[in-house]
């Protein structure tokens, strides 16, 4: 016997801005709502472009790129309220920027200073999970403490295709569903998970499917339309902060760049694939949506681009002069408290210098 599911992918806009489906949203003509993702997913990608230079200019240690799905990190976030709670993987750069962590926090990251994890932004979001789905877990608890103090907050993780194969996924999706627990799993559909693609990763006709088993609300939204993003995100997190449980979305976009500046992508996929993926790039199509409706020109597009340019300049100055961190502070991010079984090492690794 066969059971079949069926997941709609929600769309309003197609590659060229063109509404495809109705109604819109009512804040889908705001210009105040509009314009500030606008901006955010622009400067996502000029820091991006910048973060990718500094590796190769040896300036930054390997990075991640988030080149082509800065849409879903920054329509979630513009949904969060400071008392939510952004459990973020490597790519999620444009959510962190919306939610006030710095462009100069995330280089020192990658650069290998651990200052780059404490955040200007909400302090009780997580840092950045480079280990795969294993913050999923992670989730589940930060969403039943919130549920256990009955704050109306949500927990909302982003993970990645390849992590909806791990079973630390499986083991955090049950436990929210058993729970009704108040969090939201984003899984980032890019098509790849390194050089494995998503057809050979599961046997699943989506991946949207998974939350079946685990009895919760399952969702598939266009990730590259910056407005389907927003409103699947809205609706899922409402659902999370009223009681009404656990939500997956599957959004779907591509990995336009390689999976880190480690990685050649070129050996697995064709530079015919990507260049057909490029025609869904979620900046291109909002903004040819806003000047659609008249909300927005090439003047304030020059605008927006210099002064961009301008501030992730800036960004990049505050992390390149920004002294190196003693070798003596690797001890001081691991515990509140440095146990005393590790004072004598510490004290070594000053006497070394």
């Amino acid at each position: 016997m066969t059971v079949s599911f069926k997941f709609d992918s929600l769309q309003y806009l197609d590659t060229d801005g063109a509404v495809v489906f109705e109604p819109l949203p009512e804040w889908a003509n705001d210009a105040a709502i509009l314009i500030p993702l606008y901006r955010t997913m622009v400067e996502t990608r000029a820091f991006d472009a910048k973060a990718v230079a500094l590796q190769r200019t040896g300036q930054l240690g390997t990075y991640a790129s988030s080149l082509g799905q800065e849409a879903i990190g920054v329509a979630t976030a513009s949904v969060m309220t400071a008392d939510d709670v952004l459990l973020p993987t490597y790519r999620e750069y444009g959510a962190q920027f919306w939610r006030g962590t710095t462009m100069a926090e995330i280089l020192l990251y990658w650069g290998g200073d651990e200052r780059g994890s404490d955040y200007a932004g909400p302090r009780g979001d997580f840092p950045i999970s480079v280990p795969i789905a294993t913050h999923a877990c992670h989730a589940v608890g930060v969403a039943y403490a919130m549920k256990l103090r009955q704050q109306p907050h949500a927990a909302v993780c982003f993970v990645g295709d390849g992590a909806t194969s791990k079973g630390d996924f499986y083991e955090a999706i049950n436990a929210a569903g058993v729970w009704r627990l108040p969090v939201v799993f984003v899984v980032t559909n890019n098509q790849w998970a390194i050089s494995v693609p998503v057809s050979k990763q599961t046997a699943a006709e989506t991946l949207a499917h998974k939350s079946v088993a685990a009895g919760i609300a399952g969702r598939r939204v266009d990730g590259n339309d910056c407005l389907a993003m927003k409103q699947a995100a809205t609706e899922a997190i409402d659902n999370a902060r009223n009681g009404r449980g656990p939500t997956l979305l599957e959004a779907l976009t591509y990995r336009m760049s390689d999976h880190t500046t480690a990685d050649d992508a070129s050996r697995y996929r064709s530079a015919e694939e990507v260049d057909a993926h490029r025609l869904q790039d979620p900046i291109d199509r909002l903004r040819r949506y806003m000047e659609s409706r008249g909300l927005w020109a090439d003047a304030e597009e020059q605008e927006l681009h210099d002064a961009t340019a301008q501030r992730v300049e800036q960004q990049v100055k505050v992390y390149l002069d920004t002294p190196a961190p003693a070798p003596q502070t690797m001890f001081d991010h691991l515990y509140a408290t440095l146990p005393r079984a590790f004072d004598a090492q510490r004290q070594a690794v000053i006497e070394e210098k």
